[in-house]
Formats: structure tokens, C-alpha cells, sequence
């Protein structure tokens, strides 16, 4: 158990390692963050509500998939 979770990390850090890269170097790659309904701006900062929802619900359902698939 303890080293399927140490592999499930590990996958983790390089996928959010990749999101990073994107983000840096590809231009436009997450242009929608801060956009969507529901994202408030206040003066010079910006309160993503619209986004965490959104970034909350697919993570949800990814999960869920997953842990279907892997039963």
C-alpha cells in the first residue's frame, strides 16, 4: 500500500509540475482563470469563486471515475 501511494504522488507532482510548465511557457494555456462568471475583482485582487467551482466539480467527477475504474 504504501508504495502504490508513492507512485500515485509522484504522478501527481509530475502532472501538476506539467500544468506549471504549460502555464509558464505556453501563452493563452489558462486564459479563462479569472474570467468566469462568478470571478470577483477587487481593486488588484481577484476572488476566483467561478473557477474553484469549476476546477472543484471536474476534479470531483475525474475522482470519481477513477476510483470506478480501479475497483
Amino acid at each position: 500500500m504504501p508504495q502504490e501511494l508513492g507512485r500515485w504522488l509522484i504522478g501527481l507532482g509530475v502532472a501538476l509540475a506539467l500544468a506549471g510548465a504549460l502555464l509558464a511557457f505556453v501563452p493563452g494555456t489558462f486564459s479563462w482563470v479569472g474570467r468566469l462568471p462568478g470571478d470577483l475583482r477587487l481593486g488588484r485582487v481577484t476572488v476566483l469563486l467561478g473557477t474553484s467551482l469549476l476546477v472543484s466539480v471536474v476534479l470531483t467527477v475525474v475522482l470519481n471515475v477513477l476510483a470506478r475504474l480501479l475497483r
